[in-house]
């Protein structure tokens, strides 16, 4: 049986526009993503025999977005270089493991995997991604949650830990980036972004 991307959005849908399928192997996801070519409307992730296809929606991309601007602004100001990677797709053939985070960047230098994955997981299931991230060896992994919470989950002698603070970013607590994107979605992403820079230039 060949499998398309067409064929699996119309084999199963929740309401969340997540699609879900046991028992595909790693062949078939590959033939699935060289299909899809350059769509970059879906996120399709892997791992252990589940494909996993999330079509966000506006408020998913919104945050997403607003995460992205605070990052960089930071990295503007404490001089901090910073790659952005986008949804790239993050594979290893070998474990037969893959993800595409709904944004990412690599600190420092240029590389294959970044330092900073962002998943914003108001309708898909967090655990599940940083099992993937995990197998991926992403340093930090930055998980919204469906309460419109934000979690940093560093990486210590191979497993994920709870942390108030980034590990890659000089320390920045996940509440201050908490605060201003909830500033930005109440205000204005502009006004909120200067005030969030004149708050980082003091501290």
């Amino acid at each position: 049986m060949t499998l398309t991307t067409f064929d699996l959005l119309t084999e199963q849908t929740t309401n969340d526009q997540i699609h879900i399928f046991n028992g595909i192997s790693w062949h078939q996801y590959q033939k699935i993503t060289a299909e899809r070519e350059d769509d970059s409307h879906y996120r399709i992730s892997y791992l252990d025999g589940v494909l996993e296809i999330v079509s966000p929606g506006k408020k998913h991309e919104f945050i997403k977005e607003l995460t992205g601007i605070l990052i960089v602004a930071y990295c503007d100001a404490k001089d901090i270089e910073y790659y952005p990677l986008g949804s790239t797709t993050l594979k290893n053939d070998s474990r037969k493991v893959a993800k595409e985070p709904d944004i990412s960047y690599a600190i420092g230098e240029d590389k294959d995997i970044p330092d900073i994955a962002v998943e914003v997981n108001y309708s898909s299931g967090g655990v599940d991604d940083l099992a993937r991230y995990l197998e991926l060896g992403v340093p930090e992994v930055w998980m919204w949650e469906q309460d419109e919470t934000l979690t940093f989950y560093t990486l210590v002698n191979n497993q994920y830990s709870k942390r108030e603070q980034s590990s890659v970013l000089a320390n920045l607590p996940s509440k201050l980036i908490l605060k201003f994107v909830n500033l930005m979605t109440e205000t204005s992403p502009r006004l909120a972004k200067k005030e969030f820079i004149k708050t980082i230039a003091n501290e």
